[in-house]
């Protein structure tokens, strides 16, 4: 046993992890386009947090998987050492290593992964692949460590919407999800017709600020009580054939009002049907994550309702939404402490059919 410059403990790289002691947990996340990494303490101590994003990507209005994985390779290294130095510590302070494993981009995934796994050889320290949608579920946890459970908690990202319900910490039960694009997804293909740059959720949300909600009548698709199922296609194909209609890109006012009432028709559909889950549910607490969830509209309305409805919230900082290693480290931590490893085996998933607890 020894002491960090901060004067946390930690344990012999071969000893055992438990709650007595301050586990130091190194998280890292490549799942798509931000390498990221960070380190927490007793499962609820952020010490440090680095993203590095990834702008060539913008050039593409996506994510090209390639150049992602090459960002990775080049990134992986700076960003890991970032978070060490963040946190104070050196490398044979770190008592395990959490990596995300699945969902995600294959080719990126294998990056962080097998970096995971060399350094934790190297250490001879435990490492545990997490599933990057509990990440998301996680935010809340770190955000409000003492949050009573049961809740309903929305995961709204690039690539994922669903509702799920959290009965305990690792413990889920999907209640719906997206049935074609994610309403990340939207944002961007939205923002790519109106010629924005790659991720446009950000831009769209400054663009639609000041602006009308209902002056463009887009569609809220499968807004039937008790399906809590979502579907953003149609709103994305009414956009386009709007566009058209319109014979160019609007702009000033009226483009203000025109990304308004778009982000209004992705707001509406993600809070009513989440506080609807809420309410078939009995739970009394919704809680979000995601990138979407650091949007302002959708985080002011969800809030507007739940007080309406008599239902808590719990609404993490913007920066525990978007991907970071934090979120990673804190399943990785409840992981070990549960007593579950990972080898060297293990290998990565672009969906989550394989995982051991899926959401």
């Amino acid at each position: 046993m020894g002491t960090s410059k901060r004067g946390l403990r930690w344990a012999e790289p071969a000893g055992v992890l438990g709650r007595d002691i301050e586990m130091l947990v190194l998280g890292i996340d490549t799942s798509c386009d931000e390498t990221a990494a960070a380190v927490l303490s007793d499962g609820r101590t952020i010490l440090s947090s680095i993203v590095a994003s990834q702008a060539i990507h913008s050039q593409f209005g996506g994510v090209v998987p390639e150049y992602a994985s090459r960002a990775h390779m080049q990134l992986i290294v700076p960003v890991v050492t970032q978070a060490l130095e963040g946190a104070g510590i050196e490398h044979g302070q770190i008592d395990a290593i959490a990596v995300t494993n699945r969902p995600g981009l294959v080719g990126c995934l294998l990056v962080g992964v097998s970096f995971a796994k060399a350094l934790a050889y190297s250490l001879d320290i435990p490492i545990v692949g997490v599933d990057h949608m509990e990440g998301h579920v996680f935010a809340s946890r770190l955000a409000q460590p003492d949050l009573r459970l049961p809740a309903v908690c929305l995961i709204a990202s690039g690539g994922h919407t669903e509702l799920v319900r959290v009965d305990a910490w690792g413990e889920y039960e999907t209640l719906g999800r997206t049935r074609d694009d994610a309403a990340g997804e939207a944002f961007d293909k939205v923002g790519k017709m109106l010629g924005m740059t790659y991720p446009a959720g950000p831009e769209v949300e400054r663009g639609a600020q000041g602006g009308d909600p209902t002056a463009f009548a887009f569609p809220r698709a499968m807004m039937r009580r008790g399906n809590l199922d979502f579907s953003f296609s149609g709103l994305k194909t009414a956009v386009r054939y709007k566009l058209a209609d319109m014979g160019a890109v609007p702009r000033d006012d009226e483009l203000k009002d025109f990304l308004a009432s778009f982000q209004a028709a992705v707001v509406d559909a993600l809070v009513i049907k989440t506080m609807w889950a809420a309410a078939e549910s009995g739970v009394p607490t919704v809680v979000i994550g995601g990138g979407v969830a650091a949007n302002g509209a959708l985080r002011e309305r969800l809030t507007e309702e739940a007080a309406r409805l008599g239902v808590g919230v719990v609404l993490p900082p913007r920066e525990l939404c978007t991907d970071n290693g934090a979120v990673i480290a804190a399943v990785g931590d409840a992981l070990l402490t549960r007593g579950q490893r990972d080898g060297l085996a293990l290998s990565v998933s672009a969906s989550r059919e394989t995982a051991a607890r899926p959401l």
